[in-house]
């Protein structure tokens, strides 16, 4: 089944939209319900989507940390940014960064949501890829 990239699995919206609340978050700080708001989403939604990161944090960091190495061997050391979902999003940063170089540009919740297979967000029953 193909799945687009502009969305993850069973969130009604955009990647981007969903990413860049994440982002807000969690590496800028910015309160729940100013997140929920500037989405244009009811603050619930937006707390599930910020548990569901939380939750799957570890995961994300280590399948973004093993997709940046596989995209560029030389890659230097990925740094820890003091948090479990700082941590995953700097690896998404780094991954996507190290894709851009080998392949092009690329909008990077679309990235996010391809390298995912849109699971980003899913139960812990969804293993992400491993990338290796």
């Amino acid at each position: 089944m193909l799945f687009p990239t502009v969305a993850f699995v069973r969130r009604r919206d955009l990647a981007e939209v969903i990413g860049e609340a994440l982002r807000a978050r969690f590496a800028n700080g910015e309160s729940r319900a100013a997140t929920a708001r500037r989405a244009g989403v009811h603050p619930d939604t937006a707390r599930g989507w910020f548990r569901r990161f939380s939750a799957r944090a570890g995961e994300i960091r280590t399948a973004f940390g093993a997709l940046a190495y596989a995209l560029d061997p030389r890659l230097g050391a990925i740094e820890a940014r003091g948090s479990p979902e700082k941590d995953a999003l700097e690896a998404i940063g780094v991954a996507a960064a190290a894709a851009r170089r080998r392949f092009g540009e690329a909008r990077l919740w679309s990235f996010v949501s391809g390298a995912t297979g849109g699971l980003l967000l899913a139960n812990t029953s969804s293993p992400l890829p491993l990338f290796r």
